[in-house]
């Protein structure tokens, strides 16, 4: 059991029948009246984000979050299959629940499978990944504005910003928590 008064940014609890990461967190004490927390909580299962308050001394069960290295094997339309390189099981989550987690993830990479009480419900990927572009507009010399940037698609599907001079079979590195361009990889 933890208390509100023990909140710190990243703890995981159970609340209302659901799993909340703690995001962010104010112990405000006004003038007047009692303390509480403030808090900001990030739904695990929906990804849903609320603010709610709570007592200092309100409790609530800490989550366990099982975090496992899979490898991501491929995606049927309906479901996404993965394996563990250890012991050889399969795991299927479903397509609708990680389709957003899974956008910049190519197959046979490795992934964090997010497990609550033996049971599947998120994907962590790679902070950074590489991938190669598929589709672009041409870049043009003398295309030289600052800032400037094009969309382009990636071998597995996604679009992102890229400046002007990136080209078709460039290989780019990406930040997969913000779909952010970060530059080109040298071979």
């Amino acid at each position: 059991m933890i208390s509100a008064g023990e909140f710190r940014n990243g703890i995981t609890v159970e609340w209302e029948g659901s799993i909340y990461t703690i995001t962010d967190f104010q112990h405000v004490k006004p003038g007047k009246g009692a303390a509480f927390v403030r808090s900001t909580l990030k739904n695990l299962e929906t990804g849903a984000v609320i603010e709610q308050t709570f007592r200092p001394t309100e409790k609530m069960q800490r989550a366990h979050i099982d975090r496992r290295d899979l490898q991501y094997l491929y995606n049927d339309g309906t479901l996404y299959y993965f394996m563990d390189n250890e012991t050889f099981e399969q795991v299927e989550i479903n397509a609708k629940d990680v389709a957003e987690e899974m956008t910049f993830v190519k197959e046979n990479e490795v992934v964090k499978i997010l497990q609550h009480n033996g049971r599947t419900f998120g994907v962590e990927p790679p902070m950074f990944v590489e991938l190669s572009i598929t589709e672009t507009e041409p870049g043009f010399k003398g295309d030289t504005a600052q800032g400037a940037t094009k969309p382009a698609t990636v071998e597995t599907g996604a679009v992102v910003k890229v400046p002007l001079f990136v080209n078709i079979g460039e290989i780019i590195k990406i930040d997969t928590r913000t779909g952010e361009y970060l530059g080109r990889v040298k071979e």
